[in-house]
């Protein structure tokens, strides 16, 4: 405690600058617009926007990221409220009673109660990260390479049964990232492997194609062929007509707090869930609605404009965006697709995330710290100054956005680098990513793979190397062999198992129907 003290007033003391309010302030207004533009969200905003922050310093660039994070996560409500099309997948939950009150003419009040909750979520998780980071990094310093193999084994079969909807599709994906991340010079014995005599691929593949690559211009991808059978809308006269509103659109002191237990308890199963790898934010929202839904005297009523709805669905998704970099500080291991981002952002800046991160870095950790909980009060300011102006970016069509996107995506992976190899690089995996998604594999295994690979063969080879190539060592410590065991029970529990209801079902449907 004494000396993480002075650690936290100094990471404290550099984060309340200018300069990083003003990068934290940024992030948070692009993270919303972003958001607020369908298809989009805070994952392709952080996968874009990564490659500028090579020109900041790591405290700024980190900050700034956070912002985007913060942001996007709650601007893909706003669509949601206003006509009903979640601009992120977690918004949909949203969408059940935020787009009821704005047919009611209170889009306003929709919004503002999306805000609130949205920034109470996040604050609450921000806390948790910093009550629990450092001690669960402390524990883990106890650990060996055995302990951390089976730790990555357990977080990969984890994200692949609760990612997707196939575990074997899920364990593909990451055993194909896993393969990818070992092209290069070994790093033992520093021979080539898979590199074919090519230069560039001698320090293996770069982050940041392959981030942009898969996770944004994939998605581009293939939303460009969705576009073409099916043409977007015009949004106009739609924003239009539930923008004019004159209804009472105030949100009262009471009117909101009055159910505080509602976001409390979403705060709790976000954070909860934002811990554990693999859950996902989406999962978070509709728990959160319907524990809410369960709970609420005014249960029935939810689905028709309820502000309770709204509460518990935001408070709930946002409240994984700060305990998801739990695992991701203290661990190494990136809880969601978002967290995973952030770790090549570490990378870049020279920054390991693990359970050394602290020891090492501790006062840039908790400048981040610090700077997450200013990033929710720029976060409530900001998104309540625009509550008006995020409604006028739906109007912009796919067409003119994506084309936009596309550049971004090009240049942000061609200037740090100068490097046209590595905008090949970006092409080859967009189409990867757009295959995957096609055929029904999890991108987020797929990065999860790519970023943890490297070190799962370097405490492999080490753990191995320690034991005479005696594999057996992975059962002989009490927490390998815990994490082994919740491996093959998660195998056989959505491998195996989960079959069985669903040939149930389908029973059940052929008897009733006769």
């Amino acid at each position: 405690m004494v000396e993480i003290l002075p650690m936290m007033a100094e990471g404290f003391q550099n984060a309340f600058g200018w300069a990083n309010m003003g990068f934290i302030c940024v992030g948070v207004t692009l993270g919303i617009i972003f958001g607020v533009l369908p298809g989009l969200g805070s994952v392709t905003a952080l996968a874009v926007l990564v490659p500028i922050t090579f020109y900041f310093e790591p405290l700024f660039a980190i900050a700034f990221l956070v912002g985007i994070n913060k942001g996007g996560t709650s601007g893909g409500a706003i669509p949601a409220i206003l006509i009903n099309a979640p601009g992120t997948p977690e918004a949909a939950a949203t969408a059940l009673d935020g787009y009821p009150l704005t047919k009611k003419g209170k889009p306003e009040k929709a919004m503002k109660t999306a805000l609130y909750s949205s920034v109470c979520g996040d604050t609450f998780s921000d806390l948790v990260l910093i009550c629990l980071a450092a001690p669960i990094a402390a524990i883990a310093l106890r650990f060996g390479p055995v302990e951390f193999v089976t730790i990555i084994l357990f977080s990969f079969t984890m994200i692949a049964a609760l990612a997707g909807k196939s575990l074997v599709k899920g364990i593909m994906a990451a055993a194909l990232g896993l393969f990818l991340s070992m092209i290069g010079l070994d790093p033992v014995d520093s021979t080539e492997r898979m590199t074919f005599g090519t230069l560039e691929l001698f320090e293996g593949i770069s982050v940041l194609p392959f981030a942009i690559g898969t996770l944004a211009l994939g998605s581009v991808i293939s939303q460009l062929f969705d576009m073409r059978e099916k043409p977007q809308e015009d949004l106009g006269e739609k924003i239009k007509s539930v923008t004019n509103y004159k209804d009472d659109n105030r949100l009262g002191f009471f009117e909101f707090w009055g159910t505080w237990k509602t976001i409390l308890r979403s705060a709790f199963i976000g954070t909860g869930i934002g811990m554990l790898p693999g859950l996902g934010v989406t999962l978070a929202a509709f728990l959160g609605y319907g524990s809410a839904k369960k709970a609420s005297k005014n249960g029935d009523k939810f689905g028709t404009g309820e502000v309770e709805g709204i509460q518990a669905t935001e408070a709930a998704n946002s409240a994984v965006v700060g305990s998801n970099l739990i695992p991701t500080i203290a661990l190494g291991i990136p809880g969601n697709v978002a967290a995973a981002v952030l770790i090549g952002a570490f990378i870049i800046h020279g920054v390991v995330p693990g359970p050394l991160m602290i020891a090492e870095h501790g006062v840039l950790v908790y400048s981040i710290f610090a700077s997450m909980l200013m990033a929710n009060v720029a976060h409530l300011i900001i998104g309540r100054l625009g509550i008006n102006i995020w409604a006028q970016f739906v109007r912009i069509p796919k067409a003119v956005v994506m084309p936009i996107v596309i550049l971004l995506c090009i240049i942000g992976v061609f200037i740090p680098t100068n490097s046209m190899f590595e905008v090949a690089l970006l092409m080859i995996f967009a189409i990867v990513g757009y295959l995957m998604r096609k055929s029904g594999f999890s991108i987020v295994c797929l990065v999860i793979g790519f970023l943890l690979g490297e070190n799962f063969e370097i405490y492999l080879r080490q753990a191995i190397l320690m034991n005479n190539g005696n594999l057996g060592v992975l059962f002989t410590s009490p927490i390998a062999v815990f994490f082994m065991a919740m491996t093959v029970y998660f195998t056989w529990h959505f491998g195996f198992k989960k079959k069985k209801p669903k040939n149930t079902t389908d029973s059940q449907k052929s008897a009733s129907a006769k």
